[in-house]
């Protein structure tokens, strides 16, 4: 430990028993009120110490992360909690978080995901329409200049850009069909090239 660890541990306990003397001395009257209230907060301390400690260890299991197989080719996305398949490409460059969608024709970009990607959407030509579960849309037909997920790269990818609100991009069909494989096997999706 460093000496500027120590003496943060000092000053920190002092300030804590200066205030603990302040509040019993303040509320003397309702003494036992304030030691179930200090119970209380104590537990809530402890509970938020061992829930960053054992966090790491949870990750895993509550927010699983999609892995890349390099020398089969085979990427293993697993179910999220909600049901949905969510995998992160990068589109020239900038990590884009996509739900995996069987049900929709195109690689669907939001907005906000088209210009994070570099596309300058101020020149977006929404000249197409798609239906969707919220009814028709209008889009905008884009090349993505490189696609990428570990060391498998795609150029020049058809997509669109949504020209309405949308939650999340979606990864359809014209992207997937470019894997040899698709199968849902044990509560995850795997691709394969």
């Amino acid at each position: 430990m460093k000496d500027t660890d120590i003496a943060s541990i000092i000053y920190l306990s002092l300030l804590a028993i200066a205030l603990t003397g302040s509040i019993i001395s303040a509320n003397r009257h309702q003494i036992g009120k304030v030691a179930r209230y200090a119970v209380v907060w104590g537990f809530l301390i402890v509970g938020g110490f061992v829930a960053v400690g054992v966090w790491p260890e949870l990750r895993n299991n509550v927010l699983p992360q999609q892995s890349v197989v390099t020398g089969t080719g085979e990427i293993t996305v697993p179910r999220s909690f909600d049901g949905h398949y969510y995998l992160t490409l990068e589109i020239n460059g900038a990590p884009i978080r996509f739900v995996v969608d069987t049900g929709a024709t195109d690689m669907v970009l939001t907005p906000q995901d088209a210009a994070r990607a570099g596309l300058n959407t101020a020149n977006l030509r929404y000249t197409s329409r798609a239906m969707t579960a919220n009814g028709m849309v209008q889009t905008a037909p884009v090349r993505l200049d490189l696609v990428e997920i570990g060391p498998i790269s795609d150029r020049r990818v058809p997509a669109v850009v949504n020209g309405s609100p949308m939650q999340e991009s979606l990864l359809g069909m014209s992207y997937l069909n470019l894997f040899d494989r698709i199968a849902i096997e044990n509560g995850q999706m795997v691709l394969t090239r």
